[in-house]
């Protein structure tokens, strides 16, 4: 079941994506567009904005049906929870821990008090 609304989903939002990029500007936005046109050019106008509309909605309906049933799934459980009371590598006594000295770089063998950049004399 959610899977094929995960598909639905994303095929509304790539029909969305498309409704509004055949959509003609209005301007305004960065100085493009607008200007008049044939009076046929607002039918479409209005044609493409109620499928907008449609499909937004559907959007929003899908989405919000598939958070109602992911939440559904969750039992109330945090996914901390699942993981366990200690944070991976916390115990002492373990001895495959990671040894985070070997990730620290090697140290440098630079003179602390030596000047950053050279002087340009």
């Amino acid at each position: 079941m959610e899977n094929v609304l995960l598909i639905v989903l994303l095929l509304l939002a790539l029909a969305l994506v498309a409704v509004v990029l055949l959509q003609r500007s209005e301007g305004g936005g960065l100085g493009m567009g607008g200007g008049g046109g044939p009076a046929g050019q607002r039918a479409q106008a209005t044609a493409l904005t109620k499928l907008t509309w449609l499909f937004g909605i559907a959007f929003m309906v899908i989405s919000l049906v598939l958070t109602i049933l992911a939440a559904r799934d969750a039992d109330g459980t945090s996914i901390m929870d699942r993981l366990g009371n200690s944070a991976p590598g916390a115990q002492a006594d373990d001895p495959d821990a990671l040894d985070t000295d070997a990730l620290l770089p090697p140290p440098s063998e630079v003179d602390p008090d030596a000047p950053l950049l050279p002087r340009a004399d």
